[in-house]
């Protein structure tokens, strides 16, 4: 697998955007359909949130080509822990959309979640 792109930044609510308009450059790099790119989006940005609520201050985002984009998100640092009950239906929402999603867990703490988004060429 090749590397694309690789963004490592403080886990901070403001610059998700700057994250999601990345995810869409590197969509839009591999040809990838509008809505799967959109898709992938909502994916990483529940990724995110989900390692914030794990109290991690910082995150990295990779993204790599094979077959398919694969895209693995990984909290690092220690930040605020919050509550999250919502992280069942964000692993929900994130199969639901891309389908597998696998995610690693250190001392029984998820630190990372990665996923693959199928290149089916961009809509005519």
């Amino acid at each position: 697998m090749n590397t694309l792109l690789q963004l490592s930044f403080p886990l901070r609510s403001d610059l998700m955007t700057t994250v999601r308009l990345a995810a869409g450059g590197v969509c839009a790099l591999k040809d990838i359909d509008f809505d799967t790119a959109e898709d992938c989006k909502v994916c990483i940005t529940e990724c995110l949130l989900m390692l914030k609520h794990r109290g991690y201050a910082f995150a990295n985002v990779l993204f790599s080509d094979g077959d398919t984009l694969s895209v693995r998100v990984e909290g690092e640092g220690v930040g605020e822990e919050t509550e999250a009950p919502e992280d069942e239906l964000s692993l929900a929402l994130l199969g639901a959309l891309l389908g597998d999603v696998e995610t690693f867990e250190r001392n029984g703490k998820l630190f990372a979640i990665s996923f693959q988004v199928t290149h089916e060429g961009s809509e005519s």
